[in-house]
């Protein structure tokens, strides 16, 4: 999770927010290395004295920072789409939950269980242990097992949400009146936070989401608990 010495981007739990910090090196590298040549370029000029009063055309540099550019955006490009036919790609999930946002906590069904459902509400600071995380402990996590694909349907009761965890590459908005859905598999144990993204009102801050990845052992003896 994020902390207050974090300044770069959290750390994977999937193989789809690997792919992004992949994406973003990738990126990064290609800013530094334009960065460096112009700003070596314009260092140059303005040290440099010898000027040339009469140049009025270029040819060969003009056709070099034009297809130049081309070429760099197209390196950008080509890994962007790619991220983005596998973060919309949903093939063959093994388990299906279904999240609802509301002003201002989220209800989650999985529907494959004999329609289990709960509501997770934030719980309140003077409630919270020593151990718990301040404005983003739950009383209802998401039990999910790990290496596993999970497809997960979002949508909204009343106003705009976004169901977002950082560590999982994951952000989808909750809209009245639509199912978005989003394809993912976490590749660890552990506890996951996140927040709704999207202004949602007064207590917009105050609806976070908890998931807890555990074993599949473990992860079918919580279903047998709740039903």
């Amino acid at each position: 999770m994020s902390t207050w010495k974090t300044i770069l981007l959290q750390d994977s739990a999937s193989p789809l927010m690997e792919q992004l910090l992949f994406f973003h090196d990738h990126t990064m590298m290609i800013l530094i290395i334009i960065t460096i040549l112009v700003s070596q370029m314009l260092l140059s000029m303005i040290f440099n004295s010898f000027i040339h009063r009469f140049l009025l055309e270029g040819q060969l540099i003009e056709l070099i920072w034009t297809i130049l550019p081309a070429v760099i955006l197209i390196l950008i490009a080509l890994p962007s789409l790619r991220i983005l036919y596998i973060m919309d790609e949903v093939n063959n999930p093994m388990i299906s939950i279904k999240s609802i946002g509301h002003q201002w906590y989220w209800t989650y069904e999985y529907s494959d269980y004999k329609n289990l459902n709960f509501d997770s509400y934030m719980i309140p600071t003077k409630d919270l242990n020593s151990f718990n995380f301040r404005l983003l402990e739950v009383d209802n996590r998401i039990i999910i097992p790990f290496m596993t694909q999970i497809r997960l349907i979002v949508t909204s009761a009343d106003v705009i949400h976004s169901w977002t965890i950082p560590s999982l590459g994951m952000k989808i908005d909750g809209t009245p009146g639509r199912l978005n859905q989003i394809n993912f598999s976490i590749n660890r144990t552990g506890i996951f936070y996140g927040q709704c993204s999207e202004i949602c009102g007064a207590n917009h801050s105050f609806m976070p989401i908890v998931i807890e990845s555990i074993s599949p052992y473990f992860f079918l003896k919580w279903l047998n608990s709740h039903q």
